[in-house]
């Protein structure tokens, strides 16, 4: 199986707001950046969205080395919780409903299919993949405002 390095970033001008996500796929010396962005949403949502999308562009089932800055969808899938979650009918253990349960059954079924390996990142520091990762979103965002 191949191994591949994803980073991904989400930024939202206003939460909510108009809102792009950034994702670098590295496998094999190459390099492919993706990008996009949605009015309105959420900064959530567009972090979620960026892994999803990188995750999407992957041909081939592969181990996935997964960057993001973002405690809530690192430690969603790492932890389980998500999975959790959809367990018990998009609840949570506080027993308030989970939010945006429509890209967790997305994501989730994209963790079937590739093997994960998380890793959080400081966000705005000294990770250059995930600064670009930001550039990319706000760029996105910016041409939505």
């Amino acid at each position: 199986m191949k191994t591949v390095t994803l980073y991904t970033d989400g930024a939202c001008s206003g939460n909510p707001g108009p809102g792009g996500w950034g994702a670098i796929l590295e496998y094999n010396g190459y390099e492919k950046e993706l990008s996009g962005g949605e009015n309105p949403t959420t900064n959530n949502r567009m972090e979620l969205t960026a892994v999803i999308r990188g995750l999407q562009a992957l041909k081939e089932p592969c181990i996935v080395e997964l960057y993001s800055d973002s405690k809530y969808v690192i430690d969603a899938l790492e932890k389980g919780w998500a999975a959790g979650w959809k367990k018990k009918g998009w609840i949570k253990s506080d027993k308030k409903p989970a939010l945006n349960p429509d890209l967790w059954e997305v994501l989730l079924s994209l963790t079937e299919r590739h093997t994960l390996h998380y890793h959080w990142v400081k966000g705005h520091a000294d990770n250059p993949k995930n600064n670009r990762c930001d550039e990319l979103a706000v760029a996105q965002w910016k041409k939505l405002k």
